[in-house]
């Protein structure tokens, strides 16, 4: 059906209690923003729905509501239609809506929703007529109120809205109202998914990524360019940092174990991170890791990882399978940009035979070899990092 104004549903902002304008605040914003690039729209709030009307004749419906299905904060999307509220104008919007769909052997149900107790029926009420009305001037429609084919849905407020489509939003809570995260981008499968949910929570992202040029391709650093674009779709802008980490990682295989390799370059980037992570004001890293996934993720290698960092270090996928990872890349589209076949500096200088369960005191010994040296290297590295808006 063509919609001449979108209601937007949110779930868990409305249990916030006295902090809940703020909430609604950045909700609000996150809208406005995602939209502005298709024209103008009115933008307000009452009653936990958010009304987005379109302030011109040419802006394209779908388009917005494909891009309100990837703002955080909102529970359904409902394209509708709106009238009058009598129970002409209702009928009249409603068959109009109704002659837009097939309807040839479909079934259908009617939901009402009496907001202003003015009106002159009540939601059940209005429900029996409605139907009544819709079998009446319609063909090859029959009720089937257990299991619809359409759900046919009026909300009665300051005016009538009529829809027969809700889209899943995207849910969480709107980005910005949790502070500011650093994440470590690979360019593989999980850590954009990391990203996404932490998120999805309200976090703002900033990105930082390890290039080993000339071991690693512009193609790689390109790749991650492009996945942390994609997010930007659910989580606003992000600043990625591309770090220069070759010397770091020729100077680890030349003066330490070659099976502590992996631990010991992650160590080093859990540190550079959060150096950066700091200097940005954000307040945690993010991490893409997994128990049990590779060998410098078991829970050995996780918590020799930790020891290094003072900055809380969340790990939203380490719980969760590989599919179930992939599953969730391929929801929010970043799959297919993350296994293009360009390397990043973690596959190209691995062990052969990585230590799974690492000594703390074996690689804090293996690290002093690294003493005369590492300080600056970490601080040329954080002072000539390339930084990127993206968005």
């Amino acid at each position: 059906m063509k919609a001449d104004i979108i209601l937007l549903k949110y779930g868990e902002i409305s249990l916030k209690g006295l902090n809940r304008p703020m909430f609604e605040k950045q909700l609000l914003a996150n809208v406005a923003k995602a939209l502005a690039p298709l024209g103008k729209f009115s933008i307000r709030k009452s009653q936990s729905t958010v009304y987005v009307e379109p302030l011109g004749d040419d802006i394209d419906m779908q388009a917005a509501t494909e891009r309100l299905s990837k703002v955080f904060g909102i529970v359904n999307i409902c394209p509708a239609a709106k009238c009058q509220k009598t129970i002409e104008d209702i009928e009249r919007t409603t068959l109009e809506c109704l002659s837009q769909i097939d309807l040839n052997g479909k079934t259908f149900k009617v939901e009402a929703k009496r907001e202003d107790k003015q009106f002159p029926m009540n939601s059940p009420q209005l429900c029996r007529h409605m139907g009544a009305v819709i079998l009446k001037n319609t063909e090859g429609l029959s009720v089937d109120v257990h299991n619809p084919d359409i759900l046919v849905q009026i909300e009665i407020r300051k005016e009538a809205f009529i829809f027969t489509q809700k889209v899943s939003g995207a849910g969480g809570m709107p980005v910005g109202t949790a502070g500011r995260a650093a994440l470590l981008l690979s360019g593989g499968i999980d850590s954009p998914v990391a990203g996404w949910m932490i998120s999805k929570r309200g976090v703002v992202l900033d990105a930082v990524h390890f290039h080993s040029h000339p071991y690693t391709s512009d193609r790689a650093k390109e790749k991650v360019i492009e996945l942390a674009k994609i997010m930007t779709q659910y989580t606003g802008p992000i600043r990625l940092h591309i770090v220069p980490f070759t010397d770091i990682q020729l100077d680890i295989i030349d003066k330490c174990p070659k099976n502590y390799l992996t631990i010991i370059m992650r160590r080093l980037m859990m540190r550079i991170a959060e150096k950066i992570a700091r200097e940005s004001g954000a307040m945690a890293l993010i991490t893409g890791e997994s128990i049990g996934q590779v060998a410098s993720q078991t829970m050995h290698s996780l918590a020799v990882t930790n020891e290094v960092c003072t900055m809380p270090v969340f790990r939203p996928l380490i719980g969760f399978d590989k599919q179930e990872i992939v599953d969730i890349s391929e929801k929010i589209g970043t799959y297919e940009t993350s296994v293009l076949p360009y390397e990043d500096c973690c596959t190209i200088f691995v062990a052969k035979h990585p230590v799974t369960k690492p000594n703390l005191n074996v690689i804090k010994c293996s690290e002093r070899h690294l003493d005369d040296v590492i300080d600056e290297m970490m601080e040329r590295a954080v002072s000539t990092a390339e930084t990127i808006e993206v968005c």
